[in-house]
């Protein structure tokens, strides 16, 4: 064994070994239970991040942990390739979106090999390639013959210029991110995923997920938003249209002073026979994004359209107004105005004086009028005739029943979720495989010509998907009549493709179908990592269609993933000078020299191209735009890939963010040093296999037991509780008693080599690459990754001897190491006589002494002055 660490050389000589070994590839043939450990598909973007570094690690420690606790690990990776970012880039770099992906694909693999993640490469995937996204269309055509896709027009964010339909956080103060173009709401004929059809199951299923964390489960509650109301129908004056509306709160009915719609609902064609006029205010809000939060910040404005419909109790007629704050997208494209209980009615009706009618009053007082606010609590009913003094409930059950009694509504659940449009007017995505005939309408491709390939070769032009203009693509002939037809040049949104990923890695190979039995084996998922970010449309998508493949007899669970772990952000410091105009220039660290005082602190920062200062902008997510990210590549190359996964693995419990530190590096990568020093020392000394049995020190006896001690709690903080920066913590505490003992004779030496070899496999997991060189070295012809993990041996914590805190008048003064048979008079005899005790009641009378077994000893002294 050579003395000194060399990261370069281990690294590179133990990732060839288990790469030559295929010591990761699995299969279903085991008697083993399994574990299926997955990290979110990620982007090939072309450079990892320290994001991937801390999210793959994580699964890849919970991965070999797996694994040498008796598991049938499976843990492996592909990548989420299709996208707009490739699509950009194309027009960028003026090649074909499909170059700049499988080049970034080949780049990031060599990188995550450089880490030595435990990957299952023979089961990688990469959804842009067609044996991939030919189960995509198999998937929608089974879906569309079941009617949960189908196809209708939908108001989206358009831009004019790009061509293309944008999503609502690529509109950017109403003009789209890349053309900086206005953006129109547009009508496009679009597919969608009838995703409310599951949407008090998805509900339902939450209840279901023990292992997800709570944050997570009540963004999905709130997203899903199930509310309780009634659908109450507003006719018009002679009855000959109808408008309907949804609301939480019936309780406020008599309080309506208009109705709201949106400028794209049915009734407003009617209104344009009357007030021609109203094109133009129509024709203005068509601007904009359809962005709900976007919406609830602008200006409130509206035209009246001319048109009014009855109150369903009294029959008093109500304006209707065309407004800006109503989308078509959500609940009924209505809503009732209650200016004096809704703030954005009260907004309005402010705006437009229109009148404000209070009907709810707080229990047991009652409003300041007239109102400079609304009213938003729930009370006792005002103003409301028959209805008058009733509360919340009461009153919701007598309007129910006295609109039932004229079949003008009815108590209804709602749904804030919507169906999922999945159409995107874009090329680098996969082709939706429908046909369109004059004769026969829709037409989905029959199965035996999956999959429609997507030409790879195209180069975009920003001006809408390339496939539009490509006659050699859409051109076809209907499958049903054999007439002139056009395909469908939409593809589908990247989600689809990472909703069941997860379940294709199981069946990888398969040819002939989406999955096979091998699904059920694997799936669900055990334990899923990731990004809190994701928390709501990506998991809510693969919850959604892991149902869907379950009535497809797909698979056999209900729930994609048992275990979620959403790791926290990783942060790093900002530089920045700000020229005259207010504009910023970033400075990355690796460009900085930061002046540190004596405590750790940055007191100045300096660019190391010129010496002038830069401003410190403090700690942020590392991002492109700030230019604070760290490569990965280079603390790799410079301190190892055992030392980054230690870092992210210490530095932060996995759910928080974790904040760069490049002391932190090095401190990590000087722990790993002092490991190998403490085992070449050893083995120098000569082996001596694990203890067993022997006379030991009162030192070694203690150090065992801390030994079993920090087994039993790596054990539970890894299996358990997730939280890898305590668990290396005690191994780190462990190492530091080690170092203070010494181990001269036969049976010590072996109480050492047990600890080391003990250190070896509970590290394993997080630095292996060193531990299993270190293995080697420590026991001969034996590899690490056949071991088992490390078992607590209860005898070794059943110590015979225990440490006692010695207490003067209530404040510590020592600690005596006692062995439990002691009479109470020899254990306060030890405490009196420490001499570290004496101290502080040599000149004093002792009054009494207090003890608590095993525990605590409290010597009470009076001063005898």
């Amino acid at each position: 064994m050579q003395e000194n660490y060399d990261h370069k050389e281990i690294e590179r000589k133990h990732q060839q070994k288990w790469l030559n070994s295929k010591r990761f590839e699995v299969n279903e043939q085991s008697s083993k239970p399994k574990y299926y450990c997955l990290s979110m598909l990620p982007y090939p973007s072309g450079q990892l991040h320290m994001g991937h570094v801390r999210n793959y690690t994580i699964g890849d420690v919970l991965a070999r942990f797996h694994h040498l606790n008796g598991f049938n690990v499976m843990q492996p990776i592909g990548w989420d390739a299709f996208g707009l970012p490739a699509e950009n880039a194309a027009l960028h770099n003026h090649e074909p979106p499909a170059k700049w992906t499988y080049q970034n694909i080949a780049d990031m693999k060599k990188q995550l090999q450089s880490l030595g993640f435990a990957f299952d490469w023979s089961r990688e995937i990469a959804t842009c390639h067609p044996n991939y996204y030919h189960w995509d269309q198999w998937l929608f055509i089974q879906l569309y013959k079941k009617g949960i896709i189908y196809r209708k027009n939908g108001s989206v964010n358009w831009d004019p210029v790009d061509q293309t339909v944008l999503a609502n956080e690529q509109v950017i103060d109403g003009k789209g991110w890349r053309s900086g173009a206005t953006v129109i709401k547009q009508e496009i004929p679009m597919y969608y995923f009838k995703i409310t059809q599951y949407a008090e199951e998805l509900l339902d299923d939450l209840d279901k997920l023990a292992g997800w964390p709570d944050q997570v489960k009540t963004m999905q509650r709130n997203w899903i938003g199930k509310s309780k109301g009634m659908e109450i129908n507003f006719l018009g004056p002679d009855e000959s249209y109808t408008v309907n509306v949804f609301t939480t709160r019936a309780d406020t009915i008599m309080g309506i002073s208009y109705i709201a719609i949106a400028a794209e609902h049915p009734l407003v064609s009617e209104a344009l026979k009357l007030k021609p006029e109203l094109a133009n205010f129509i024709s203005e809000w068509k601007f904009g994004s359809i962005s709900e939060a976007e919406v609830a910040t602008l200006e409130k404005k509206g035209q009246f359209s001319g048109l009014y419909v009855k109150h369903p109790l009294t029959n008093e007629l109500i304006p209707v107004w065309i407004t800006n704050y109503v989308l078509m997208n959500y609940g009924t494209g209505a809503v009732m105005g209650v200016p004096a209980h809704d703030e954005r009615d009260f907004a309005f009706a402010t705006n437009y004086n229109l009148p404000i009618k209070p009907v709810i009053q707080p229990v047991g007082s009652e409003l300041e009028l007239p109102l400079t606010k609304a009213y938003l609590d729930k009370g006792i009913l005002i103003n409301s005739g028959i209805f008058d003094g009733l509360d919340f409930a009461s009153s919701l059950q007598q309007i129910e029943q006295a609109l039932i009694a004229k079949n003008l509504g009815q108590v209804k659940t709602n749904y804030r979720l919507r169906d999922w449009g999945i159409s995107r007017q874009r090329y680098w995505g996969c082709p939706i495989p429908i046909i369109h005939c004059e004769f026969c309408g829709d037409v989905p491709v029959p199965e035996n010509q999956l999959p429609v390939i997507l030409p790879e070769t195209l180069i975009p032009d920003g001006t809408g998907s390339p496939l539009a203009k490509l006659p050699e693509f859409y051109t076809t002939t209907c499958p049903k009549c054999n007439s002139l037809a056009r395909r469908e040049t939409d593809t589908m949104d990247t989600f689809v493709d990472s909703s069941w990923y997860y379940a294709r890695y199981a069946s990888y190979n398969c040819k002939t179908a989406m999955l096979d039995e091998r699904a059920d084996y694997w799936t669900p998922v055990d334990q899923y990592i990731g990004g809190v970010e994701h928390a709501i449309l990506h998991l809510l998508y693969a919850r959604f269609l892991h149902k869907c493949l379950r009535d497809l007899n797909l698979v056999k669970s209900a729930e994609p993933f048992t275990n979620l772990l959403t790791q926290g952000m990783v942060l790093a410091n900002t530089f920045y000078r700000e020229s005259k105009d207010g504009k910023k220039t970033w400075f990355n660290l690796t460009d900085v020299n930061v002046i540190i005082d004596e405590k750790g602190r940055s007191i100045r920062s300096t660019a190391k191209a010129d010496g002038q200062e830069v401003i410190s902008g403090g700690m942020e997510k590392m991002s492109k735009s700030k230019n604070n990210g760290v490569n990965p590549q280079a603390i790799i190359e410079k301190y190892g890939a055992d030392t980054a996964r230690l870092f992210v693995m210490f530095a932060a419990p996995p759910e928080l963010s974790l904040e760069w530190s490049e002391h932190g590096v090095e401190g990590a990568n000087r722990f790993i040093r002092r490991l190998w020093r403490f085992i070449f020392e050893h083995v120098q000394k000569g082996r001596v296999g694990k203890y067993t049995q022997g006379e030991l020190t009162s030192e070694q006896k203690k150090l065992r037991t801390n030994l079993h001690q920090t087994i039993a709690k790596v054990t539970h903080d890894i299996a358990v509780r997730k939280q890898f920066n305590t668990a290396i913590a005690s191994i780190m505490e462990l190492l530091n008693n080690y170092a203070k003992v010494a181990f001269i004779e036969l049976s010590g030496r072996q109480v050492a080599e047990e600890l080391l070899q003990a250190v070896i496999i509970l590290l394993s997991p997080i630095i292996p690459h060193v531990c299993e060189e270190l293995w080697s070295h420590l026991c001969l012809n034996t590899e690490l990754f056949e071991q088992n993990w490390v078992r607590v041996d209860p005898l070794a914590l059943d110590s015979h001897e225990v440490e006692i805190i010695v207490q003067v008048n209530g404040k510590l003064r020592g600690k005596i190491t006692i062995d439990k048979s002691l009479t109470t008079d020899e254990i306060e005899r030890m405490a009196v006589q420490n001499p570290n005790v004496q101290k502080f009641i040599s000149s004093q009378t002792i009054k009494k002494i207090i003890m608590i077994p095993h525990k605590l000893i409290n010597i009470v002294v009076i001063n005898n002055d």
